[in-house]
């Protein structure tokens, strides 16, 4: 498959196979799983670019968890790690969905059930909020990101913008700003340095993956 091992495939398949079931509320809630799996346990890709993929997924249309896994995917083996990261992070969940609408019809009033999914519901806030934070390191660089940051959200809650006007907002004072601090001579910081080892599919031919 133009040298990208079978092995690496398999690896990616398994990766976001493992992530699917045990994550609820949604593609926000498995961010932190995917950063923890990709960039922390396979070093598959760095800590700020990972930051990079979730922000694009987020912008373009469909469901950021399959966005996610197919840009993480195409970045470690191309259109077949693409194919490999996204069906393994839809295949689970899809058997999961179609099991649990059956049982759910069944139980849907009980008590005990209504209450697991109270406390599923507080925990999902929380891995969203770490998701947050976690990309917030990367992300903000400097005053000027913070200030991007926060004005951002206080848009976000006291208007009705549409989100692709906040994003296409986002890119235009971006690029304004760093346009801006170079015409007055200003030190423009545009990533965090790491010192973590970057993968991608080149590094895997003839089956030499992680």
């Amino acid at each position: 498959m133009n040298g990208v091992s079978w092995r690496l495939l398999g690896q990616i398949f398994w990766s976001f196979f493992k992530i699917g079931p045990v994550t609820f509320g949604g593609g926000y809630a498995m961010i932190p799983l995917i950063e923890r799996e990709v960039v922390d346990h396979r070093g598959w890709v760095k800590n700020k670019d990972i930051a990079d993929i979730f922000a694009i997924s987020e912008s373009i249309p469909g469901a950021i968890a399959i966005n996610s896994a197919s840009f993480v995917g195409f970045r470690i083996a191309g259109i077949p790690g693409a194919l490999a990261a996204m069906s393994g992070v839809l295949l689970p969940t899809f058997l999961i969905v179609i099991g649990l609408c059956i049982a759910f019809l069944q139980v849907q009033h009980h008590p005990k059930i209504e209450a697991a999914f109270q406390g599923i519901r507080a925990t999902t806030v929380a891995l969203i909020v770490y998701a947050g934070i976690k990309i917030g390191k990367s992300a903000v660089l400097d005053k000027t990101t913070m200030a991007i940051v926060i004005g951002t959200v206080v848009a976000m809650l006291f208007s009705h913008m549409n989100p692709i006007v906040i994003i296409l907002s986002g890119a235009v004072l971006g690029i304004g700003l760093v346009q801006l601090k170079g015409m007055l001579g200003m030190k423009v910081d545009l990533e965090k340095e790491s010192a973590e080892p970057r993968y991608t599919y080149t590094d895997y031919y003839l089956g030499d993956g992680i």
